[in-house]
């Protein structure tokens, strides 16, 4: 078996010292574990402390701790990071130990954990425990609850996990711009009992934005609402990684949102149920079906089904701009404008010059348009059958009849049986039927009236003296 510290060092995960505390502070601190890569890293078993079951973070990790008298320690660094968005982009973020979002964090109901939070920011900074019960003043609301963590100093937050469930940890210090940055982490808090509503995958990932102009590195922070990047876990499409599920697997998926909009999640080939929400587990009997859920600003979701459908199954943000890297909301509508006379005069003085959504947008992912340095294109990524279309808020849900359990490893692309796959039609149209109606005008016509003689009587004496 491999151990956690041999796992963390092959993921690229490793263990750094604290740095701008003293050393008379380092020497009592945990280990800061730092981690340099965008995959998804599958968490080894805990080594000490409650049973659980562990959770795989999208394109993310879990991070490790040191029990100290009974009491489970965490190392969180802000600082600045860098995080690779998807092949061919990266970011200057701000985040914790080394990558955006931070570590997940994984307790058991009832631990006590003490969170140990060195800044090396170069502002303010606290972190708020999103949807815990605690003591009032380990809330992380800086001025309310705590005096703020200035650069280079470290905090430290204790208590008790109280209650199982799913949640989420960020700044509220300078939090629209922190936030806009990128700062924000997963926290899971398992039940006592590891046999409380098993599952054989249970995968977590944060929803987050970011405006970044193309060619440009860091984001804008005072955006509030036309965000150009859209991401799970700060990985927008083709750079997420798939959801790798064995088929007939009891699947969860749990995430939490930080944008600044709403986000209507949608699975393909299958139906799921709202299975826990940011107050807690829901009871069987109160769960509804779905195939696409809303999860609002601040709020998290947990959503449970099993994968008998084996396949490569879509899984994305609903709203269609927001499977679209480098979305432009000032960019024109040009359906059906034919650009053939002014590309040609543009071209002569702008050589590179493209004609954009002529005919749509959906070849754009295919033309080999010049971009900026450091730019994603804004459709990309390839599948079995040409380009998928899609960028930002989308990944792929891979069932497979013989992955081994535990096993995340992609396994390609799913290999249809014969005569399920949609093909051309090769034979002969029949003409359109149209009814006599069909093209008219929206208010049936009217016969003519036929000819009516009209004959005026002449009034009455009475009459005629009114």
């Amino acid at each position: 078996m491999v151990s956690r510290r041999d796992f963390f060092k092959g993921a690229g995960v490793v263990a750094v010292g604290a740095g701008l505390v003293s050393r008379v502070g380092a020497a009592s601190l945990p280990e800061a574990v730092t981690a340099s890569t965008a995959a998804t890293q599958p968490p080894p078993p805990p080594p000490n402390g409650r049973p659980y079951n562990p959770v795989v973070t999208l394109n993310g990790w879990s991070l490790p701790w040191r029990m100290n008298n009974g009491v489970k320690e965490f190392h969180l660094v802000a600082e600045p990071v860098v995080r690779e968005l998807a092949p061919g982009m990266k970011a200057n973020l701000w985040g914790y130990n080394g990558q955006s979002p931070g570590p997940t964090i994984e307790v058991v109901e009832g631990d006590r954990v003490r969170i140990f939070v060195t800044n090396r920011l170069p502002e303010n900074t606290s972190i708020h425990w999103h949807g815990q019960r605690l003591p009032n003043g380990m809330d992380g609301v800086v001025g309310l609850n705590q005096p703020p963590i200035k650069p280079g100093k470290t905090y430290v937050y204790e208590f008790v996990a109280r209650r199982p469930g799913t949640f989420m940890y960020h700044p509220h210090a300078d939090e629209m711009t922190q936030m806009a940055m990128g700062m924000m982490g997963f926290w899971v808090t398992h039940p006592k009992d590891p046999k409380f509503m098993p599952v054989d995958r249970d995968f977590v990932f944060l929803l987050n934005n970011f405006d970044i102009e193309p060619g440009s590195y860091t984001p804008k922070v005072n955006t509030m609402l036309d965000f150009n990047l859209f991401a799970f876990n700060s990985r927008v499409f083709p750079g997420i990684d798939p959801m790798v599920v064995r088929q007939n697997d009891r699947v969860r998926i749990r995430f939490g949102n930080l944008t600044m909009t709403n986000h209507p999640l949608h699975i393909h080939g299958h139906e799921f149920e709202v299975t826990g929400t940011d107050g807690g587990w829901i009871p069987p009997a109160r769960r509804w079906p779905e195939v696409a859920v809303d999860v609002a600003v601040g709020q998290m979701r947990a959503i449970e089904f099993i994968a008998d459908a084996p396949g490569d199954w879509a899984f994305h943000c609903h709203k269609s701009h927001h499977t679209m890297n480098a979305m432009g909301h000032n960019v024109p509508t040009m359906i059906g404008v034919d650009h053939r006379g002014i590309a040609e005069k543009i071209n002569k003085l702008v050589p590179d010059y493209m004609v954009m959504g002529e005919r749509g947008m959906g070849d754009m992912g295919a033309m080999e348009m010049p971009l900026p340095d450091n730019t994603l294109p804004m459709m990309s990524g390839q599948g079995p059958f040409g380009g998928v279309e899609m960028g930002g808020m989308f990944t792929v849900v891979k069932v497979r009849k013989d992955q081994p359990p535990g096993d995340y490893t992609d396994p390609g692309w799913y290999k249809h049986p014969k005569g399920t796959v949609a093909y051309e039609w090769q034979g002969d149209l029949p003409e359109p039927a149209r009814s006599r109606s069909a093209g008219g005008q929206s208010m049936p016509l009217q016969k003519p009236a036929p000819d009516i003689e009209l004959k005026a009587r002449k009034p009455s004496g009475h009459e005629g003296r009114h």
